[in-house]
């Protein structure tokens, strides 16, 4: 029965982030044939790999379509993007003489950038599974509520990083926050003795963006583990009903 939570829990831990589900639940497949061989006793490979299909789709559609949205990380108290902490001392600065609504502006441009940036993160998620080790996956198993989260933070901080840095530059520039930020600090330097300000917008946006990401795939991979309402189909009940945590 471990086994088999195994398998389930591998599945349920990427429903963040995956855009090609059928290339990810093929190498899934392919570690439940090694893992339990060719039968699971009430849960056959077909029931296995269903389940998961359906637990990446609803997944996927939970948490992407959540933060991609509009005002996915604007209107969320909980992941909303601030301004670097240069520009809100700069803000104090410029509320003084009228300039404090540009500044407001920016922040909102810099929440919309992670809101178009978000759902490109999907595929990246599928390398750091085909990664997975046995070890891996029993030390995710045996860990806390959030033990994939921080599987993937470890495994994928770097690379997501590096590959979503571009990602994030271009949409700074399609929401008008580079344009913007460009003139405020025309702007704000014609302020008699103001400090001067530096920020790097695409590091801040995301460092904050995946923040917010990680936050909610740790929440998503709690509420899968113990919550039996998010089993939203008579297939996910019967999957996942039947492991014990």
């Amino acid at each position: 029965m471990r086994l088999i939570k195994f398998i389930m829990l591998l599945g349920v831990f990427t429903i963040s982030g995956c855009a090609n589900q059928s290339e990810l639940l093929e190498g899934l497949e392919d570690i439940a044939g090694q893992t339990i061989g060719q039968s699971t006793g009430a849960l056959s490979i077909a029931d296995i790999s269903a389940g998961l299909k359906q637990a990446l789709t609803v997944g996927t559609g939970q948490v992407v379509g959540q933060l991609g949205q509009q005002n996915g990380y604007n209107s969320d108290p909980l992941i909303r993007i601030p301004l670097p902490t240069a520009l809100v001392r700069a803000r104090e600065v410029a509320s003084k003489v009228g300039l404090q609504s540009s500044f407001d502006s920016l922040e909102n441009r810099l929440n919309e950038a992670a809101e178009k940036a978000a759902p490109k993160a999907r595929s990246l998620f599928v390398n750091s599974i085909r990664q997975m080790t046995l070890d891996d996956a029993r030390g995710i198993l045996q860990g806390p509520d959030d033990a994939a989260t921080q599987f993937f933070q470890r495994t994928m901080g770097g690379p997501l990083s590096d590959a979503m840095r571009p990602i994030i530059d271009n949409s700074l520039s399609q929401v008008g926050a580079v344009r913007s930020f460009r003139q405020l600090l025309a702007s704000y330097r014609q302020i008699p003795f103001a400090p001067p300000v530096e920020a790097d917008l695409t590091a801040h946006v995301l460092e904050k963006g995946m923040s917010g990401m990680w936050y909610y795939l740790a929440e998503e991979e709690k509420a899968i583990r113990n919550n039996p309402v998010k089993r939203t189909t008579e297939l996910l009940q019967r999957v996942f009903g039947s492991v014990a945590r």
